[in-house]
Parts: C-alpha cells; sequence; structure tokens
C-alpha cells in the first residue's frame, strides 16, 4: 500500500526540556520528495523469513478469547510501563543542559524485557522504568533499530507480568476490528491511558523526517496522545498487535501502530543478536505511474523506476543505472517499489539475485550480491 502523506504528522514523544520541548516533533509530509516517497533505501523490517519460523515464546500464532473489559484492564495494566528519559543537550554558550523525555513501553518477557520506540529512548543517558504497581527500576538499553524506531530495554529481575504480541495481524485483523490503545499519555501520573477504537485501515506506510520509511502500520481512531509513543495497540484478547508510534496532527482520530508483522522479527533479533542485520540492494526507486512514465518518458507502462544508485553497491556492481526501470526479481514480477522491497528482504546476506529490467525499450537480466545494509 502507498504511503500516506499528511500535512503535519506527529510523533508521540513528551520531551521536557529547559529551553525546548522535544514533544510533538512534526513528520512533515510537504517536504518528501517523490524519490524518497517511494524509495526502499530504507527497507522497512527488513528480516529474512528464516528468523521467525520458530517464533519465541512471546508470540500468539493465533487471536485468543475475548475478554470483558475489566479483564483487558486487568490482563495488560500490569504490563504497561512508564518510561522517563534524561539527557544532556548543550544552550548555545555550550553549558549542559539537562533534558527529559516520557513514553511509554510494554514487558514482554517475564526476564523484563521490554519494547518501545527507539525515539523514546534514544541517546538517552538514564532510562527510568515504572511499573504500575509503583515499583521503579532502572532500565539498560540492550538494543535499536531505528529503521523500524523500535527498541528493547531490560530491566533487572524475573516473573515480570508480560503479554504476548499477536503474530501476522496483518493478516488475522479486519477493518473495524476493536482494539485500544494503552500508553503514558502525557506522562499523567496514576497509571496508563486507555482509548478504545477500531483498526481503520492495514499495512500503512509513513515516512519520517530522517528519510525512513515505517512500513506496515495498522491505523486506528483509538485516541493516541503524546506520550503514548511505544505503548502497545492490543486486540480485545489482551494480545499486542502493534506498537504506538504516531499520529496525524491535523487529522482527526488517525493514529498509527507498528505492527507485530515488523516488531517480532526485529525484537527477536534485537534480543538475540543486539542488532538487526538487512540485505541491501543500494537503489532509490519510484513505482511506475502513468505521471511518472510521461514525466520520465518511459517506454514501458508498469515496473519501478530506478532514480538512484549507491556508489559501490550490489545494484551498482551489478551495471544498474539510474534509468532502468526494474520488472522482476527472480521468477517473481514486481509492480511496486513495495514489492521489491519485499522481494529483497525475503533474502539474506550475501544471497544473489536474479533482476529483470528494461534499459530503454531492451529487456535485460543482471545478477546482485546483496549486501548488509550501512549503518
Amino acid at each position: 500500500m502507498g504511503k500516506l502523506k499528511y500535512a503535519l504528522i506527529a510523533i508521540l514523544l513528551i520531551g521536557i526540556s529547559l529551553l525546548v520541548s522535544s514533544g510533538d516533533a512534526l513528520f512533515d509530509g510537504s517536504s518528501t520528495s517523490s524519490t524518497a516517497e517511494n524509495s526502499i533505501e530504507n527497507p522497512g523490517s527488513g528480516i529474512p523469513s528464516s528468523l521467525v519460523e520458530n517464533p519465541p515464546p512471546y508470540v500468539d500464532e493465533e487471536i485468543g478469547s475475548e475478554l470483558t473489559t475489566t479483564e483487558l484492564v486487568e490482563e495488560v495494566a500490569p504490563a504497561v510501563v512508564s518510561i522517563v528519559t534524561e539527557k544532556i543537550t548543550h544552550g548555545m554558550f555550550l553549558q549542559p543542559i539537562p533534558q527529559k523525555g516520557a513514553g511509554t513501553g510494554v514487558i514482554i518477557s517475564p526476564e523484563g524485557y521490554i519494547v518501545t520506540n527507539n525515539h523514546v529512548v534514544e541517546d538517552a543517558n538514564k532510562i527510568t522504568v515504572t511499573l504500575s504497581d509503583g515499583r521503579t527500576f532502572e532500565g539498560v538499553k540492550v538494543a535499536s533499530d531505528p529503521q523500524t524506531d523500535l527498541a528493547v530495554v531490560q530491566i533487572e529481575g524475573s516473573g515480570f507480568p508480560y503479554l504476548h504480541l499477536l503474530g501476522n495481524p496483518l493478516e488475522q485483523l479486519n477493518e473495524l476490528d476493536p482494539v485500544v490503545a494503552v500508553g503514558n499519555a502525557l506522562a499523567l501520573p496514576g497509571g496508563p491511558t486507555w482509548t478504545a477504537g477500531v483498526v481503520s485501515n492495514l499495512g500503512r506506510s509513513i515516512q519520517l523526517p530522517n528519510g525512513v520509511v515505517l512500513y506496515d502500520l495498522i491505523q486506528t481512531d483509538a485516541a493516541i496522545n503524546p506520550g503514548n509513543s511505544g505503548g502497545p495497540l492490543v486486540n480485545m484478547a489482551g494480545q499486542i498487535v502493534g506498537i504506538n508510534v504516531a499520529i496525524a496532527a491535523e487529522a482527526e482520530n488517525i493514529g498509527f501502530a507498528i505492527s507485530t508483522n515488523t516488531v517480532i522479527p526485529v525484537i527477536k533479533s534485537l534480543i538475540e543478536e543486539g542488532q538487526v542485520v538487512r540485505p541491501w540492494l543500494g537503489v532509490s526507486m519510484l513505482t511506475i505511474t502513468p505521471t511518472i512514465k510521461y514525466q520520465y518518458n518511459l517506454s514501458v507502462d508498469k515496473g519501478v523506476l530506478i532514480v538512484e544508485v549507491s556508489n559501490g553497491s550490489p545494484a551498482s556492481k551489478a551495471g544498474l543505472k539510474p534509468g532502468d526501470v526494474v520488472t522482476g526479481i527472480g521468477e517473481q514480477e514486481v509492480n511496486t517499489a513495495e514489492e521489491i522491497r519485499l522481494a529483497i528482504q525475503a533474502h539474506q546476506v550475501g544471497d544473489e539475485v536474479e533482476i529483470v529490467y528494461f534499459r530503454g525499450s531492451e529487456q535485460k537480466t543482471t545478477n546482485a550480491t546483496l549486501r548488509e545494509t550501512p549503518s
């Protein structure tokens, strides 16, 4: 599905500073170039399917039994945590200035692993985690993945209450299914805030100011507010279906959560490997539309136009050039940049892939050996 562009999309982190609040940081869709709009340079989760063949214990394959609202609160609340961060910024005279921020996390294992957004804990010097029962822990930032805006923080101890993540919610959920957003909204004391709504759409994409595109998002009308970042979006069985990440600030009731389609493999990789390793082709592309065909004077009606090729990338070594139109990866026909992203991420670093493309009106074939995505 195409990436949504809004005049204003707000990230959900509250920031408190002596100079300026870092809350309501903006995703300015109006500044996005057409190249970036369909770029696969930042390839979403990018996790090979082999990493999720054996799902971890915190994953449910099927939707559980529906709970009453009372049961839902009792099940979910103990696993939702408040996250307060401290970092040091510098003023105009380079004097150190402490800055605080607040967000949300959710515990996914009895060993105290917590899922949150990367932007909640990024560059933090200190992370304080408070459970719903009032217990406070110092968090250790285990690992983060800026390309999906996900992070794992662990607290010391065992026997923590935790929630399960639902596997493949984009296939198991439907529009208008009820969901509940839970989080540390506005950093209000007294426990998390609960808002009910429905699934508004599935598989949305949005672009962050740094050019990173978030894929496979769940759109919801459940009210999401600053401070909800990193909190869970749960179904009526109390299973996590997404991690709250953003809202359309100038719209009504349009919020987004990173679906567990992305969360599960990324978090598994962060916990087990400390990083996410992605295969990389090294191109930026545009899905061909009638307008793109006319603008670039193309000889083909469908496919994906290469706009930019990174120097020294697998694509460059394979002889691909700006202006080429890719129509196939291996035996798979591709007509959109999203299809190429999915085709590439289904492989592993070191795999050789066959690429079918047109240069002008001539069809050609080449092979590219995928590399690890540069940091």
